[in-house]
Protein backbone atom coordinates (compact mmCIF):
# COMPACT_ATOMS: atom_id res chain seq x y z
CA UNK A 1 0.00 0.00 0.00
CA UNK A 2 1.29 3.19 -0.77
CA UNK A 3 0.87 6.94 0.47
CA UNK A 4 0.17 9.87 -1.55
CA UNK A 5 3.31 12.31 -0.85
CA UNK A 6 2.98 15.17 1.48
CA UNK A 7 1.35 18.81 0.19
CA UNK A 8 3.80 20.84 -0.33
CA UNK A 9 3.56 23.84 1.86
CA UNK A 10 3.72 27.58 -0.07
CA UNK A 11 4.88 30.85 1.59
CA UNK A 12 4.02 33.61 -0.50
CA UNK A 13 5.97 36.77 -0.02
CA UNK A 14 4.77 40.22 -2.10
CA UNK A 15 4.91 43.79 -2.51
CA UNK A 16 1.32 43.71 -2.93
CA UNK A 17 -2.18 41.76 -3.07
CA UNK A 18 -4.87 43.13 -5.11
CA UNK A 19 -6.92 42.84 -8.37
CA UNK A 20 -4.34 42.05 -11.04
CA UNK A 21 -1.28 42.29 -8.99
CA UNK A 22 1.13 39.75 -10.13
CA UNK A 23 0.45 38.26 -6.76
CA UNK A 24 -3.03 37.56 -7.22
CA UNK A 25 -2.99 36.15 -10.47
CA UNK A 26 0.21 33.55 -8.92
CA UNK A 27 -1.39 33.25 -5.24
CA UNK A 28 -4.84 32.58 -6.92
CA UNK A 29 -3.78 29.95 -9.37
CA UNK A 30 -2.08 27.84 -6.50
CA UNK A 31 -5.22 28.14 -4.16
CA UNK A 32 -7.59 27.28 -7.13
CA UNK A 33 -5.68 25.18 -9.84
CA UNK A 34 -5.02 26.53 -13.35
CA UNK A 35 -5.86 25.97 -16.64
CA UNK A 36 -2.63 24.10 -18.75
CA UNK A 37 -2.46 21.87 -21.80
CA UNK A 38 -5.87 21.03 -22.05
CA UNK A 39 -7.07 20.00 -18.66
CA UNK A 40 -7.67 22.01 -15.16
CA UNK A 41 -4.81 21.03 -12.67
CA UNK A 42 -4.82 21.42 -9.35
CA UNK A 43 -1.41 20.91 -7.87
CA UNK A 44 -0.58 19.20 -4.47
CA UNK A 45 0.38 22.55 -2.53
CA UNK A 46 -1.03 24.56 -0.44
CA UNK A 47 -0.65 28.27 0.15
CA UNK A 48 0.45 28.27 4.33
CA UNK A 49 1.14 31.92 4.73
CA UNK A 50 1.66 35.17 3.81
CA UNK A 51 3.86 38.53 3.95
CA UNK A 52 2.83 41.68 2.24
CA UNK A 53 4.75 44.73 2.03
CA UNK A 54 1.96 47.20 1.58
CA UNK A 55 -1.94 47.27 1.30
CA UNK A 56 -3.20 50.02 -0.22
CA UNK A 57 -6.73 50.53 -1.13
CA UNK A 58 -8.65 47.10 -3.14
CA UNK A 59 -6.30 44.75 -0.43
CA UNK A 60 -7.17 41.06 -0.99
CA UNK A 61 -4.51 39.91 1.16
CA UNK A 62 -7.18 39.34 4.48
CA UNK A 63 -10.06 38.34 2.94
CA UNK A 64 -7.68 35.40 0.29
CA UNK A 65 -6.34 34.31 3.72
CA UNK A 66 -9.84 34.07 5.06
CA UNK A 67 -11.35 32.33 2.29
CA UNK A 68 -8.52 29.86 2.33
CA UNK A 69 -7.10 29.59 5.47
CA UNK A 70 -3.64 30.84 5.79
CA UNK A 71 -2.21 33.55 7.64
CA UNK A 72 -1.04 36.73 7.22
CA UNK A 73 2.44 37.73 9.29
CA UNK A 74 4.27 40.77 9.86
CA UNK A 75 8.01 39.62 8.54
CA UNK A 76 8.74 37.61 5.73
CA UNK A 77 10.59 35.23 9.09
CA UNK A 78 7.62 34.68 10.03
CA UNK A 79 5.72 33.94 7.19
CA UNK A 80 9.09 31.51 6.02
CA UNK A 81 8.45 29.57 9.68
CA UNK A 82 4.26 30.03 10.05
CA UNK A 83 4.86 31.67 13.48
CA UNK A 84 7.16 28.92 14.47
CA UNK A 85 10.46 29.08 15.51
CA UNK A 86 11.86 26.95 12.07
CA UNK A 87 11.59 27.02 8.49
CA UNK A 88 8.23 25.74 7.79
CA UNK A 89 7.42 25.64 4.35
CA UNK A 90 8.45 23.78 1.08
CA UNK A 91 8.37 26.76 -0.90
CA UNK A 92 8.91 30.55 -1.69
CA UNK A 93 6.94 32.50 -4.26
CA UNK A 94 8.87 35.85 -3.94
CA UNK A 95 6.60 38.26 -6.10
CA UNK A 96 8.01 41.86 -6.02
CA UNK A 97 5.90 43.68 -8.35
CA UNK A 98 3.53 46.57 -8.34
CA UNK A 99 2.98 48.87 -5.19
CA UNK A 100 4.68 52.80 -4.53
CA UNK A 101 7.88 52.37 -4.94
CA UNK A 102 10.84 54.77 -6.00
CA UNK A 103 12.29 55.51 -9.10
CA UNK A 104 16.32 55.68 -9.34
CA UNK A 105 17.98 58.60 -12.43
CA UNK A 106 17.59 55.05 -15.21
CA UNK A 107 14.03 54.97 -14.22
CA UNK A 108 13.78 52.16 -12.95
CA UNK A 109 11.57 50.43 -9.99
CA UNK A 110 13.54 49.97 -6.92
CA UNK A 111 11.56 46.71 -5.94
CA UNK A 112 13.08 45.66 -2.91
CA UNK A 113 13.02 42.18 -4.32
CA UNK A 114 16.71 41.46 -3.03
CA UNK A 115 16.15 42.48 0.33
CA UNK A 116 12.69 40.21 0.20
CA UNK A 117 15.43 37.29 -0.82
CA UNK A 118 18.19 38.02 1.47
CA UNK A 119 15.21 37.85 4.07
CA UNK A 120 15.09 34.17 2.94
CA UNK A 121 18.09 33.46 2.45
CA UNK A 122 19.00 34.37 6.29
CA UNK A 123 16.13 32.14 7.50
CA UNK A 124 17.46 29.33 5.60
CA UNK A 125 21.18 29.55 7.07
CA UNK A 126 19.70 30.11 10.56
CA UNK A 127 17.39 26.97 10.04
CA UNK A 128 19.82 24.84 8.28
CA UNK A 129 17.75 24.08 5.46
CA UNK A 130 16.77 26.01 2.12
CA UNK A 131 13.70 25.47 -0.27
CA UNK A 132 12.98 26.24 -3.83
CA UNK A 133 12.50 30.00 -4.68
CA UNK A 134 10.38 31.48 -7.72
CA UNK A 135 11.23 35.53 -8.35
CA UNK A 136 9.06 37.05 -10.66
CA UNK A 137 10.31 38.99 -13.18
CA UNK A 138 14.11 40.55 -12.98
CA UNK A 139 16.23 39.43 -10.08
CA UNK A 140 16.56 42.85 -9.70
CA UNK A 141 17.47 46.44 -11.00
CA UNK A 142 20.65 45.99 -10.17
CA UNK A 143 23.28 43.33 -11.55
CA UNK A 144 25.71 43.02 -9.04
CA UNK A 145 22.55 42.19 -6.32
CA UNK A 146 21.39 40.06 -9.05
CA UNK A 147 24.64 38.16 -9.37
CA UNK A 148 24.62 37.62 -5.91
CA UNK A 149 21.30 36.38 -5.38
CA UNK A 150 22.07 33.61 -8.11
CA UNK A 151 25.34 33.07 -6.56
CA UNK A 152 23.55 32.21 -2.71
CA UNK A 153 21.08 29.57 -4.89
CA UNK A 154 24.17 27.66 -6.00
CA UNK A 155 26.40 28.19 -2.20
CA UNK A 156 23.16 26.60 -0.63
CA UNK A 157 22.17 23.98 -2.87
CA UNK A 158 18.07 25.77 -3.62
CA UNK A 159 16.82 25.90 -7.14
CA UNK A 160 15.64 29.06 -8.13
CA UNK A 161 12.79 29.86 -10.60
CA UNK A 162 12.98 33.36 -12.16
CA UNK A 163 11.84 35.25 -14.89
CA UNK A 164 8.22 36.55 -16.19
CA UNK A 165 5.41 34.70 -18.48
CA UNK A 166 6.68 35.34 -22.00
CA UNK A 167 9.23 32.50 -22.53
CA UNK A 168 6.87 30.17 -21.56
CA UNK A 169 3.44 31.89 -23.30
CA UNK A 170 2.15 30.02 -26.62
CA UNK A 171 3.64 30.78 -29.86
CA UNK A 172 1.89 31.80 -32.70
CA UNK A 173 3.17 29.96 -34.64
CA UNK A 174 4.61 27.12 -32.29
CA UNK A 175 8.00 27.58 -33.19
CA UNK A 176 11.38 26.70 -31.15
CA UNK A 177 15.01 27.18 -32.63
CA UNK A 178 16.76 24.11 -33.17
CA UNK A 179 19.06 23.46 -30.20
CA UNK A 180 22.84 24.32 -31.40
CA UNK A 181 21.58 26.04 -34.75
CA UNK A 182 23.74 29.02 -36.00
CA UNK A 183 22.24 32.87 -35.65
CA UNK A 184 23.26 35.14 -38.07
CA UNK A 185 20.90 38.15 -36.76
CA UNK A 186 17.84 38.47 -34.31
CA UNK A 187 15.47 41.06 -34.10
CA UNK A 188 12.71 41.69 -31.40
CA UNK A 189 9.82 44.00 -31.27
CA UNK A 190 6.97 44.67 -28.41
CA UNK A 191 5.84 47.85 -25.93
CA UNK A 192 7.20 49.38 -23.41
CA UNK A 193 8.82 52.26 -21.76
CA UNK A 194 9.93 51.10 -18.67
CA UNK A 195 11.99 48.95 -17.15
CA UNK A 196 9.27 46.73 -16.08
CA UNK A 197 7.77 46.43 -19.82
CA UNK A 198 10.87 46.13 -21.58
CA UNK A 199 12.60 43.81 -19.34
CA UNK A 200 9.94 41.62 -21.33
CA UNK A 201 10.78 41.83 -24.38
CA UNK A 202 14.51 41.53 -23.85
CA UNK A 203 13.84 38.11 -22.06
CA UNK A 204 11.53 36.89 -24.86
CA UNK A 205 14.71 37.60 -27.21
CA UNK A 206 16.90 35.74 -24.80
CA UNK A 207 14.41 32.84 -24.65
CA UNK A 208 15.37 32.06 -28.38
CA UNK A 209 18.99 32.98 -29.03
CA UNK A 210 20.39 31.64 -25.95
CA UNK A 211 19.64 28.10 -28.26
CA UNK A 212 22.41 29.14 -30.88
CA UNK A 213 25.40 26.87 -31.41
CA UNK A 214 28.02 27.01 -28.01
CA UNK A 215 24.94 28.51 -25.64
CA UNK A 216 24.89 31.94 -24.27
CA UNK A 217 28.48 33.62 -24.37
CA UNK A 218 27.82 36.39 -22.44
CA UNK A 219 27.28 40.38 -23.75
CA UNK A 220 30.06 42.38 -24.91
CA UNK A 221 28.76 45.87 -25.17
CA UNK A 222 25.10 47.65 -25.51
CA UNK A 223 23.52 50.88 -26.74
CA UNK A 224 20.30 51.90 -26.54
CA UNK A 225 19.19 54.62 -29.00
CA UNK A 226 15.71 56.89 -29.12
CA UNK A 227 13.51 58.84 -31.66
CA UNK A 228 15.03 59.50 -35.22
CA UNK A 229 18.21 57.77 -34.20
CA UNK A 230 16.22 54.37 -34.62
CA UNK A 231 14.85 55.38 -38.02
CA UNK A 232 18.58 56.25 -38.89
CA UNK A 233 20.48 52.92 -37.66
CA UNK A 234 17.51 51.25 -39.92
CA UNK A 235 18.92 52.77 -43.32
CA UNK A 236 22.51 52.84 -42.08
CA UNK A 237 21.95 48.35 -41.94
CA UNK A 238 22.83 48.42 -38.06
CA UNK A 239 19.15 46.84 -38.09
CA UNK A 240 17.33 44.40 -40.38
CA UNK A 241 14.52 45.52 -42.30
CA UNK A 242 13.78 42.04 -43.39
CA UNK A 243 13.34 40.40 -39.71
CA UNK A 244 11.33 44.21 -38.68
CA UNK A 245 9.23 43.17 -41.68
CA UNK A 246 9.08 39.07 -40.40
CA UNK A 247 8.59 40.20 -36.82
CA UNK A 248 5.74 42.51 -37.74
CA UNK A 249 4.21 39.72 -40.01
CA UNK A 250 3.27 37.97 -37.20
CA UNK A 251 1.37 41.02 -35.28
CA UNK A 252 -1.86 40.49 -34.23
CA UNK A 253 -2.45 44.25 -33.10
CA UNK A 254 -1.89 46.76 -35.48
CA UNK A 255 -2.81 50.38 -35.14
CA UNK A 256 -4.14 53.11 -37.18
CA UNK A 257 -5.60 52.69 -40.13
CA UNK A 258 -6.54 48.81 -38.80
CA UNK A 259 -7.85 50.28 -35.98
CA UNK A 260 -10.25 52.85 -37.54
CA UNK A 261 -11.66 50.53 -40.75
CA UNK A 262 -10.27 47.14 -40.13
CA UNK A 263 -8.27 47.75 -43.42
CA UNK A 264 -4.80 44.79 -43.75
CA UNK A 265 -0.98 47.19 -43.54
CA UNK A 266 2.13 46.94 -45.06
CA UNK A 267 3.82 49.33 -42.15
CA UNK A 268 7.09 48.96 -42.97
CA UNK A 269 6.48 49.50 -47.07
CA UNK A 270 3.95 52.43 -46.28
CA UNK A 271 6.19 54.84 -43.86
CA UNK A 272 2.90 53.96 -41.59
CA UNK A 273 5.50 52.76 -38.51
CA UNK A 274 7.69 55.79 -38.56
CA UNK A 275 4.39 57.76 -38.60
CA UNK A 276 2.71 55.57 -35.64
CA UNK A 277 5.11 55.09 -33.37
CA UNK A 278 5.36 57.60 -30.63
CA UNK A 279 9.09 57.28 -29.19
CA UNK A 280 10.90 54.62 -31.00
CA UNK A 281 13.89 53.17 -28.86
CA UNK A 282 16.42 50.30 -30.06
CA UNK A 283 18.44 48.29 -27.49
CA UNK A 284 21.56 47.03 -29.31
CA UNK A 285 23.13 43.67 -27.60
CA UNK A 286 26.48 42.53 -29.36
CA UNK A 287 27.31 39.17 -27.45
CA UNK A 288 30.78 37.75 -27.16
CA UNK A 289 30.59 35.03 -29.57
CA UNK A 290 29.57 38.02 -32.29
CA UNK A 291 26.12 37.53 -32.47
CA UNK A 292 24.16 40.95 -32.60
CA UNK A 293 20.27 41.14 -31.83
CA UNK A 294 18.14 44.13 -31.23
CA UNK A 295 15.10 44.93 -29.84
CA UNK A 296 12.65 47.76 -31.02
CA UNK A 297 10.42 49.24 -29.08
CA UNK A 298 7.78 50.46 -31.37
CA UNK A 299 4.54 51.89 -28.51
CA UNK A 300 1.67 52.98 -31.16
CA UNK A 301 2.43 51.23 -33.75
CA UNK A 302 1.85 47.65 -32.55
CA UNK A 303 0.44 45.88 -28.76
CA UNK A 304 2.27 42.32 -29.26
CA UNK A 305 5.55 40.92 -28.51
CA UNK A 306 7.68 39.44 -31.92
CA UNK A 307 10.56 37.99 -32.79
CA UNK A 308 12.66 36.58 -35.76
CA UNK A 309 15.70 35.28 -37.03
CA UNK A 310 17.88 34.77 -39.44
CA UNK A 311 19.10 31.16 -39.55
CA UNK A 312 22.75 29.76 -41.40
CA UNK A 313 21.02 27.32 -44.04
CA UNK A 314 17.48 28.10 -43.61
CA UNK A 315 15.95 30.88 -46.65
CA UNK A 316 13.72 32.53 -45.22
CA UNK A 317 13.65 33.99 -41.73
CA UNK A 318 12.47 32.23 -38.54
CA UNK A 319 9.03 34.46 -36.62
CA UNK A 320 6.70 33.88 -34.39
CA UNK A 321 4.48 36.19 -31.92
CA UNK A 322 4.34 35.42 -28.10
CA UNK A 323 0.44 35.48 -27.02
CA UNK A 324 -0.83 37.08 -24.42
CA UNK A 325 -3.98 36.03 -23.82
CA UNK A 326 -6.27 38.92 -22.05
CA UNK A 327 -6.91 40.59 -18.63
CA UNK A 328 -8.20 39.97 -16.23
CA UNK A 329 -7.60 36.06 -16.78
CA UNK A 330 -4.34 36.46 -18.39
CA UNK A 331 -3.93 32.57 -18.28
CA UNK A 332 -0.42 32.79 -19.44
CA UNK A 333 0.73 33.29 -16.61
CA UNK A 334 -0.80 29.49 -15.55
CA UNK A 335 1.69 28.57 -17.97
CA UNK A 336 4.52 30.01 -16.00
CA UNK A 337 2.52 27.93 -12.51
CA UNK A 338 3.34 25.15 -14.47
CA UNK A 339 6.96 25.89 -14.65
CA UNK A 340 7.03 26.97 -10.92
CA UNK A 341 4.96 23.62 -10.08
CA UNK A 342 7.17 21.58 -11.75
CA UNK A 343 9.84 23.03 -9.70
CA UNK A 344 8.60 22.78 -6.40
CA UNK A 345 7.97 19.16 -6.96
CA UNK A 346 11.01 17.98 -8.72
CA UNK A 347 13.81 20.52 -6.32
CA UNK A 348 15.29 21.56 -10.04
CA UNK A 349 14.37 24.50 -12.27
CA UNK A 350 12.68 24.24 -15.63
CA UNK A 351 15.39 26.83 -16.93
CA UNK A 352 18.48 28.04 -15.31
CA UNK A 353 18.37 31.63 -13.42
CA UNK A 354 21.45 32.90 -15.51
CA UNK A 355 18.60 33.46 -18.12
CA UNK A 356 16.70 36.34 -15.91
CA UNK A 357 20.33 37.00 -14.52
CA UNK A 358 21.86 38.22 -17.78
CA UNK A 359 18.64 40.04 -18.95
CA UNK A 360 18.62 42.10 -15.76
CA UNK A 361 22.32 43.15 -16.50
CA UNK A 362 21.40 43.68 -20.45
CA UNK A 363 18.13 46.16 -18.74
CA UNK A 364 20.47 47.82 -16.33
CA UNK A 365 23.46 48.61 -18.69
CA UNK A 366 21.11 49.56 -21.42
CA UNK A 367 19.00 52.21 -18.74
CA UNK A 368 22.79 53.55 -18.31
CA UNK A 369 23.38 54.02 -22.11
CA UNK A 370 20.18 55.89 -21.89
CA UNK A 371 21.43 58.16 -19.50
CA UNK A 372 24.88 58.84 -20.41
CA UNK A 373 23.59 60.00 -23.76
CA UNK A 374 22.87 56.66 -25.39
CA UNK A 375 26.62 56.25 -25.39
CA UNK A 376 27.97 52.46 -26.78
CA UNK A 377 28.74 51.20 -23.51
CA UNK A 378 30.92 47.77 -22.82
CA UNK A 379 30.12 45.77 -20.65
CA UNK A 380 33.02 43.05 -19.08
CA UNK A 381 30.54 42.86 -16.00
CA UNK A 382 28.17 40.31 -18.17
CA UNK A 383 30.20 37.55 -18.68
CA UNK A 384 26.82 35.31 -18.02
CA UNK A 385 27.57 31.87 -19.67
CA UNK A 386 25.25 28.91 -19.55
CA UNK A 387 23.39 26.46 -21.96
CA UNK A 388 19.76 26.88 -22.82
CA UNK A 389 17.57 23.56 -21.86
CA UNK A 390 17.27 21.17 -24.05
CA UNK A 391 13.33 20.79 -23.52
CA UNK A 392 11.32 23.35 -25.00
CA UNK A 393 9.24 24.51 -21.96
CA UNK A 394 6.90 27.25 -23.65
CA UNK A 395 3.19 26.30 -23.94
CA UNK A 396 1.08 24.29 -26.40
CA UNK A 397 -2.05 23.95 -27.73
Amino acid sequence: MTSNPPVKRIAVIATIYRYLSHAQHFADRFMVGYPYEGRWHRPDTQVVSLYVDQRPEGDQSIDRAREFGFSVYPTISEALRCGGDKLAVDAVLLIGEHGEYPRNEKGQVLYPRYEFFKECVKVFEEDGRAVPIYNDKHLSYSFEKAQEMVADGHRLGFPILAGSSLPVTWRLPDVELPLDCEIESALMIGVGGSDPMDYHALEAMQCMVERRKGGEAGVKAVQLIEGDAVWKAGEEGRWSKELLESALSRCDSPCGLTEEDGRTQDLLGSGELQRLVESPAAYFIERNDGLQTTLLMLNGAIRDYCFAARLRGVPDPVSTQFFLPPTPNVTYSACLVAKIVEMIMTGVAPFPAERTLIVSGMLESCLTSRVQDHQRLDTPHLQVEYRAPAESHHGRA
